[in-house]
C-alpha cells in the first residue's frame, strides 16, 4: 500500500506498507521499519514507551519491562514536570502570586481560562522551584536535565523566575515544559524551556492538546501564547502557537494530522507577514487548505478582539482570504502600478507565483482578474504564465531526477558505503540470513570485522545474534536494539529481490565477495577504482 509520507513533505506518495513483511518504508527519505518503530518515530518515544503505547490502544496487558534506562528517565522528567506546573499553578493562587494575577487581569485572562491551560506563576526567588523539588525527591542532576534549573558562578538557579508560567502540555497529556512571560524588566519577554529529552520546540505547539479537540474544522495558527489564551477564551478553540520558533515542517506535519485547513492569524506587522510567506510555503507542501487574516486596527488576535470584540473576529475568519490571494495581495503592496517599469516588475512576481498553482481554473481566474485590473489581454498573461509553469515544471524533474540518483542503494544520504563493491555483499547477506534464518548455522559466515561498512556490521551482529539465540528477527523487535538510521538500512535491503532457489550457494558467493574485497583493501587497492572498472566490464557484457 502507498500514501504520503509522514516523515518528510511530498506531493506523489512514496510511502510504502507491505502488511505481509509488516513493515514500511520510504523511498523517499528511506525511513523504514515495523509498527513499533513508526510509534516510535511519529510520537517521539522509545522503544518500551511505543510498546507500552500500543499494548494500550489495544488493550493488551503487557510483560514484565526490562530494566530501560531511557525511558526510565523520560518518564522521570515528566512527573518532575507536572509536579512543576502543580507548584507554579500553587504559586499563582497564594499571596506571592499577586502580581501575576494583577497581569493576568489586565490582560483580560479569566479564572477559568487560567485554569484551563493550568497556568502558574514562577516567584521571584533563585531557588523556590529548585527546594520545592528537592522536597519531593527529585536530584539536582533531574531538574537540570529537566531545564528547570541552571548553573551560574555560585551555583544552581531557578531557570524561571518572576514569569507567568504556560505549561506546555503534548497531545498525550504530558507537561513536556514550559513558556514563561516575564513580568518585569530583567530578562527576555518570553523564555521557553531548553531541548530536552521529551521536549522539541520545532516538534510541538502551544495548546495543540486543547486545539485537537475542536469541531471548528481548522486550526488558527498563531504567534503567541498570549494570543492563544485569548482566542480560546472568546470560544476559538482550535487556537495553537509555536514555540519561539518559526513554523517547521514538523509542526506541520504535526498539524496535518488533526486537520485539513489552517487559518493563519499572525501579527499585523512587517515581521508578521513575512513569517506567514513562510508558513504558507511549508503548510502548502502538504496540501493543507490554508487561508490568512488581514486584522485592521489591532496588531495581534488578543488586540483585536479586545478592541472589537469575537463576533468581529468570527467575521474576519468568514472573510478571510485563501494564500492565494493574500500572497498576491502582499506583492500589489510592493509596487507603484503606475509606474510602467514596476508595472513589469510586479507582472513579472504573480506569473511566477501563478505559475506554481497546481488547479488550471486558479491560474486562469487570478490571471483574468489581474490582467482586467492592469488594463491588458487577459490572453497575454496566460501565455506567459503557461510559458512559466513549463519552465518550473522542467526544473522539479530535473531536481527529482538528481534526488533519485543521490537516493540510488550504493549512494543514499543515510548510508555512505566505502566500498560500494562489499557492501553489496555484505547487504546480500544480511537479506539472506533475514529471509532464511537456518543460513545462521553456516560455518562458513563472516566476522563483523570483515565487513566494509560499521553500520551493515552492526545490523548483521544483531541479527546473527538473535537467529542463534533462537529469538525473532521481526522488523518491530529489533528496533529495541537497532538505531532508526540503522533499521530503515535494514527494510531498504529487504525490499531488493533476492532468489531463494539456491540461498545456501548465494551466501557463499556473497561471503567469497566480502572475502576478496578485504584481500583487496589489505594490499591498498582503491575500492571505488575496483568497483567502477568492475560495473563497466559487466555493462560491457
Amino acid at each position: 500500500m502507498f500514501g504520503l509520507c509522514p516523515f518528510h513533505s511530498e506531493k506523489t506518495p512514496s510511502f510504502s506498507v507491505s502488511p505481509d513483511k509488516q513493515i514500511y518504508h520510504c523511498f523517499g527519505c528511506g525511513k523504514g521499519g515495523g509498527v513499533i518503530s513508526f510509534i516510535m518515530e511519529i510520537e517521539n518515544l522509545s522503544f518500551p514507551e511505543a510498546v507500552a503505547f500500543l499494548a494500550r490502544r489495544a488493550n493488551m496487558p503487557l510483560p514484565e519491562q526490562e530494566n530501560d534506562r531511557e525511558s526510565k528517565k523520560r518518564a522521570r522528567i515528566l512527573a518532575l514536570n507536572r509536579d512543576a506546573a502543580r507548584f507554579f499553578y500553587e504559586q499563582l493562587q497564594s499571596p506571592a502570586g499577586g502580581r501575576a494575577r494583577s497581569y493576568m487581569a489586565q490582560r483580560g485572562i479569566s479564572k477559568a481560562t487560567a485554569v484551563n491551560f493550568g497556568l502558574g506563576f514562577a516567584p521571584d526567588q533563585w531557588d523556590a522551584l529548585e527546594k520545592a523539588m528537592r522536597e519531593k525527591g527529585y536530584t539536582t542532576a533531574e531538574l537540570f536535565d529537566a531545564g528547570l534549573i541552571k548553573q551560574g558562578k555560585h551555583g544552581w538557579y531557578d531557570a524561571f523566575r518572576d514569569r507567568l508560567m504556560f505549561p506546555v502540555i503534548d497531545v498525550r497529556g504530558n507537561v513536556i515544559g514550559f513558556s514563561g512571560r516575564i513580568l518585569g524588566e530583567d530578562g527576555p519577554k518570553y523564555l521557553n524551556s531548553p531541548e530536552t529529552s521529551v521536549f522539541n520546540k520545532g516538534g510541538n505547539l502551544f495548546a495543540l492538546n486543547l486545539a485537537k479537540k475542536s469541531k471548528s474544522g481548522y486550526i488558527l495558527l498563531t504567534e503567541g501564547n498570549i494570543d492563544v489564551v485569548s482566542l480560546h477564551q472568546a470560544g476559538f478553540d482550535s487556537a495553537v502557537a509555536s514555540l519561539g520558533t518559526s513554523l517547521t515542517a514538523e509542526q506541520a506535519r504535526l498539524i496535518s494530522r488533526y486537520t485539513s485547513q489552517v487559518i493563519i492569524a499572525y501579527d499585523n506587522d512587517g515581521a508578521g507577514q513575512k513569517a506567514a510567506q513562510r508558513a504558507i510555503a511549508i503548510l502548502e507542501k502538504l496540501d493543507l487548505k490554508v487561508r490568512v487574516l488581514q486584522m485592521s486596527g489591532a496588531k495581534d488576535p488578543d488586540e483585536f478582539i479586545k478592541l472589537k470584540g469575537p463576533e468581529a473576529f468570527a467575521r474576519l475568519i468568514e472573510g478571510s482570504e485563501n494564500q492565494t490571494e493574500y500572497r498576491l495581495d502582499q506583492i500589489a503592496k510592493k509596487y507603484d502600478l503606475s509606474v510602467d517599469a514596476q508595472k513589469l516588475d510586479y507582472l513579472r512576481e504573480v506569473t511566477d507565483l501563478l505559475a506554481r498553482r497546481p488547479s488550471a481554473a486558479e491560474r486562469e481566474i487570478y490571471a483574468r482578474r489581474i490582467a482586467a485590473a492592469l488594463g491588458i489581454g487577459p490572453a497575454v498573461l496566460i501565455g506567459d504564465i503557461d510559458a512559466r509553469r513549463k519552465r518550473v515544471l522542467r526544473a522539479a524533474e530535473k531536481a527529482e531526477g538528481r534526488g533519485r540518483a543521490r537516493g540510488a542503494p550504493l549512494e543514499r544520504s543515510a548510508v555512505r558505503y566505502d566500498d560500494p563493491a562489499s557492501a553489496v555483499a555484505e547487504e546480500g547477506v544480511i537479506r539472506l540470513l533475514y529471509l532464511e534464518p537456518d543460513l545462521a548455522s553456516s560455518p562458513r559466515l563472516p566476522a563483523a570485522e570483515e565487513f566494509s561498512s560499521p553500520e551493515l556490521g552492526h545490523v548483521y551482529t544483531v541479527l546473527l545474534a538473535r537467529l542463534r539465540e533462537g529469538r525473532s528477527v521481526s522488523a518491530d523487535v529489533l528496533g529495541g536494539e537497532l538505531e532508526q538510521k540503522e533499521l530503515s538500512l535494514l527494510v531498504d535491503i529487504l525490499q531488493k529481490p533476492e532468489a531463494l532457489a539456491n540461498s545456501a550457494r548465494a551466501m557463499d558467493d556473497y561471503i567469497n565477495r566480502i572475502r576478496a574485497r578485504r584481500r583487496d583493501r589489505e594490499q591498498g587497492l582503491d575500492p571505488m577504482q575496483i568497483y567502477q572498472q568492475r560495473k563497466k566490464e559487466l555493462e560491457n557484457t
